[in-house]
């Protein structure tokens, strides 16, 4: 595959990753209004958790975005300039890039981590018991709301 193409799978790679996180919380937040009780689901919260701690923490100790340095090494090695591309790509770096100071991304990235966090005081995820089948917590979950 040549660099350019796979410059843009790494950048929708990167895309995909920043809508997970962004459209994640905004999913939690309002399955928490709405009682949604697959937004308590353990697996979903640990990675979303996961996820933005990683960004959180290499904003932090100021480490480059791993898909940003690679995707701009793919595009060197494709003769291009950095930060454009095709079609997709420069709409993907339209909608996740723009001009400001690093400790404006860093406080943005805490913050954003912050909500995340609070989402779990908020709405815990459920860890549920071992052994226990699905018509067991479903009887459970009934017999709690009644």
């Amino acid at each position: 595959m040549n660099p350019a193409t796979l410059a843009n799978l790494v950048a929708l790679v990167h895309f995909a990753w920043v809508a997970f996180l962004v459209l994640g919380l905004a999913a939690i937040l309002l399955g928490i209004a709405l009682r949604w009780e697959w937004v308590r689901n353990k697996w979903f919260r640990l990675i979303h958790l996961g996820m933005i701690g990683y960004v959180v923490g290499e904003s932090l100790l100021g480490v480059a975005c791993p898909l940003t340095v690679w995707e701009h090494q793919l595009r060197q090695r494709a003769g291009q300039r950095t930060l454009e591309g095709d079609f997709i790509a420069g709409w993907v770096h339209r909608l996740m890039f723009f001009q400001a100071e690093p400790w404006v991304f860093t406080t943005a990235y805490v913050a954003f981590g912050a909500a995340v966090l609070a989402t779990l005081v908020l709405a815990p995820p459920r860890w549920r018991g071992r052994g226990e089948s699905v018509d067991q917590r479903h009887e459970q979950a009934r017999s709690a709301s009644e």
